[in-house]
């Protein structure tokens, strides 16, 4: 299979299962990938998502022979990139955090799975990179988010130049939010997903919501964006739930 789905602890863990293609994102993959989603949706006991890659790397990107064999037909290149864009916009739309950690490379659209997520987590040897250029080829469905993530002469740079970019570095820049020692990876990242799985899903949910609702809002859609999410907020279970327990021990 090319995806793997398991579920315990409250995250649901996908792993990309293509290893000796180094995770290479088939359509197949994307289906697979999108099911897993909703499976996730459905299922109450997961609070968050993680996404990670089998063998030596996170995801090298488009399988290439499947790239080069669409690119024959305007209508299938068409269907090849939308499938890739509505996986991307699935992932920002779903209704619980989605976390990436990355190991070894996240290339081209791999890296785009990452920045499709949420929260990112590397490893500290880990790299990233949108090397599309040197096929004579561009990022354009990554550059999306990617522009949304760093400054815009950043976003240009990685697209035009292809050069890999660093953990430390993508983390500097604000593309990622936290690296780990190589030895610690997995137990920082258990213990990172252990405290997200603790947390309000309702709450987590509507924060999420709401910072990609007001992306380009202006200044006052925005606020009030933040009053509706405010009331929604305060009649949740949870936030009923949390405000006792708070009461109980003042």
């Amino acid at each position: 299979m090319s995806i793997e789905y398991a579920a315990a602890d409250g995250v649901a863990r996908i792993t990309l299962n293509r290893p000796d293609k180094r995770n290479a994102i088939t359509g197949e993959m994307m289906s697979a990938l999108r099911e897993a989603l909703d499976r996730a949706t459905d299922d109450s006991s997961v609070r968050v998502l993680l996404i990670r890659g089998a063998g030596k790397d996170f995801c090298a990107g488009l399988d290439l022979s499947e790239v080069l064999q669409s690119a024959e037909d305007a209508s299938d290149a068409v269907d090849s990139a939308r499938r890739l864009g509505d996986l991307y916009i699935a992932m920002r739309r779903h209704p619980k955090l989605i976390v990436s950690a990355v190991h070894g490379r996240a290339l081209g659209g791999g890296a785009g799975i990452a920045t499709a997520s949420d929260l990112i987590l590397a490893s500290e040897s880990a790299q990233f990179g949108y090397p599309e250029v040197k096929l004579g080829f561009i990022p354009a469905i990554v550059f999306t988010m990617l522009q949304r993530a760093v400054n815009e002469r950043q976003a240009l740079e990685l697209s035009v130049t292809g050069e890999p970019l660093s953990a430390a570095r993508a983390c500097a820049i604000g593309l990622i939010n936290r690296v780990y020692p190589d030895q610690e990876f997995d137990a920082g990242v258990g213990s990172y997903l252990a405290a997200l799985a603790e947390k309000s899903v309702t709450a987590m949910s509507l924060s999420k919501a709401l910072l990609y609702r007001t992306e380009g809002m202006s200044f006052e859609a925005s606020i009030e964006a933040g009053v509706q999410a405010n009331v929604q907020s305060r009649q949740t279970g949870d936030f009923k739930r949390g405000v006792e327990r708070f009461l109980k021990r003042s």
